[in-house]
């Protein structure tokens, strides 16, 4: 006699853990499907392009800093780590390295003591401005795989994102 009480069909009880170990493909967890890992992917690609054609020393944190520097001016250091997306710990370090190679300086705050406002000198000024082409062109290679109309897509996109 089968399991079954003799009609010829087994009835097999799967268990919790066989039950959970057995997943559809669409269960399956793949790395290369995730945002995040591609994300960092992508800005590994542009970190190697602009490390190999950047030069001046500089790293992308600091271009960030000088950048919006030139664009918005002098501005406390606080803001100046919010308007490039760097914590407090990471945008004084860049600021402390940018005051040693002369690029940028700080002073107190007119309007309160306790905050340091940073602004570029004329070195910064100067190596900011020659450097600016070749920051667009660095975005231009890593952007070079896509169409124009996709390269405004995945901004929109990935400006919403954040």
């Amino acid at each position: 006699m089968g399991e079954n009480g003799g009609r010829g069909v087994s009835i097999k009880v799967e268990t919790g853990a066989r039950r959970r170990r057995r997943k559809t493909a669409g269960d399956v967890y793949i790395l290369d499907d995730q945002v995040g890992f591609v994300l960092r992917q992508v800005m590994q690609r542009h970190t190697t392009i602009f490390g190999a054609r950047m030069g001046e020393d500089l790293t992308s944190t600091q271009w960030a800093a000088l950048a919006k520097l030139f664009e918005k001016g002098p501005c406390s250091q606080n803001l100046l780590g919010r308007l490039t997306a760097m914590d407090a710990a990471t945008i004084k370090g860049v600021v402390d390295r940018l005051v040693k190679r002369g690029l940028v300086e700080t002073r107190p705050d007119p309007e309160d003591g306790r905050r340091l406002v940073v602004a570029l000198t004329e070195d910064g000024a100067r190596l900011t401005e020659r450097s600016t082409p070749l920051a667009r062109e660095i975005t231009e290679e890593t952007l070079a795989p896509l169409a124009a109309d996709e390269r405004d897509q995945l901004l929109a996109l990935l400006s919403r994102l954040k």
